[in-house]
């Protein structure tokens, strides 16, 4: 049994991860560091709740820490967990800064220690249906890649970290860690990626809006796109081929469910009835035919388990320390492409 301990009680650590965690065999969370508040020991009384990081680092049997804290808060934390020797969990974004991203990969190697990011959302049924379809060549080259993860929230929250200037806010650290992820993991690095980084709303202070395009060999492109101004959300994913396209319109569920704590049982989080899946076009002579794709049964839990895995020395981390900072070489080369209003080679 893996001890596990969870940084931060907002929603990251309430919705995201203590739920995810206590449904892996194999590993038991035994405390919760929250620094105010009562919320998580009314949650899991069976849990220690501490108040500081170096109450947590003292229980010596706790060997996983997971980090669900504000952004600009996981260098600091991470980097102390490692050198305390501890294997580290942390939410994206990895860091704010590529170079603090860089420092805590080197901290890693240099302790032994496991470090790895929670890209939860490769594990969405619906994106994974994707990776089969495009694994088994259902569509042919694929041309044209579209994420979109768009929200409706046109008034300012006063006081929450993500709308301040400070390091770390704003939507494209929050959001596009999940779509980099989606392109990466489908399509491998870009020759090249155009950024478009902004603010819509009128007093904001943090960028509320991005579109970025990864440029491939072969005429591929994969744009990602968010905006907290979509009243009507674009599709959720989009794909045109040689052979066919695929069009899927709604979220995968888990992100909902676990909003308001509703954890399937029996089944993989990700079911959706059949109306909400995704639909393949291929030419079928002169016309076309449909087909819906079901989600893969897969969940959130997949990540933790190979999370598990990889501190038993059974399988190697699906999000390596390496592939975490192609993430962040990412979105720094979209942020600076948005401020010179050019593509910049990978």
């Amino acid at each position: 049994m893996i001890e596990v301990g969870l940084v931060g009680f907002g929603l990251a650590g309430r919705a995201f991860h203590a739920p995810v965690i206590r449904a892996v065999p194999g590993l038991h969370l035994a405390a919760i560091l929250q620094r105010s508040g009562n919320e998580a020991s009314e949650k899991y009384p069976d849990v220690r709740i501490v108040r500081d990081l170096g109450e947590l680092l003292a229980i010596k049997d706790i060997q996983l820490i997971v980090i669900a804290t504000p952004n600009d808060t996981h260098y600091p934390i991470a980097r102390r967990c490692l050198e305390a020797g501890r294997d580290v969990v942390v939410d994206k974004p990895f860091a704010t800064t590529l170079e603090e991203a860089r420092s805590l990969v080197q901290i890693a190697k240099s302790t032994g220690r496991l470090l790895t990011v929670y890209q939860n959302r490769r594990y969405d049924g619906d994106f994974q249906a994707i990776r089969q379809l495009v694994s088994a060549g259902s569509l042919g080259r694929v041309v044209r890649f579209e994420t979109s993860y768009d929200r409706y929230r046109p008034q300012l929250k006063p006081g929450a970290w993500r709308e301040t200037q400070r390091p770390g806010s704003g939507i494209l650290l929050d959001i596009a860690p999940h779509l980099i992820d989606h392109a990466l993991v489908l399509f491998g690095l870009p020759e090249a990626v155009t950024g478009d980084v902004r603010i819509e709303r009128e007093n904001a202070l943090a960028d509320d809006a991005f579109d970025i395009t990864f440029r491939y060999p072969a005429g591929l492109r994969a744009v990602l796109r968010s905006s907290i101004l979509a009243a009507a959300p674009r599709p959720r994913f989009v794909l045109f081929g040689t052979q066919g396209s695929f069009v899927k319109q709604s979220f995968d569920p888990q992100e909902n469910n676990l909003r308001h704590g509703n954890i399937p049982v029996g089944e993989a989080w990700g079911f959706e009835p059949e109306e909400n899946w995704g639909v393949l076009t291929v030419p079928a002579g002169d016309s076309f035919a449909q087909r819906r794709i079901p989600p893969a049964p897969c969940d959130y839990r997949d990540y933790y388990s190979n999370v598990r895995d990889a501190i038993l020395g059974r399988a190697a981390p699906a999000v390596t320390p390496d592939y975490a900072l192609d993430v962040m070489r990412v979105l720094e080369l979209a942020r600076e492409s948005s401020l010179k209003q050019r593509t910049i080679p990978w």
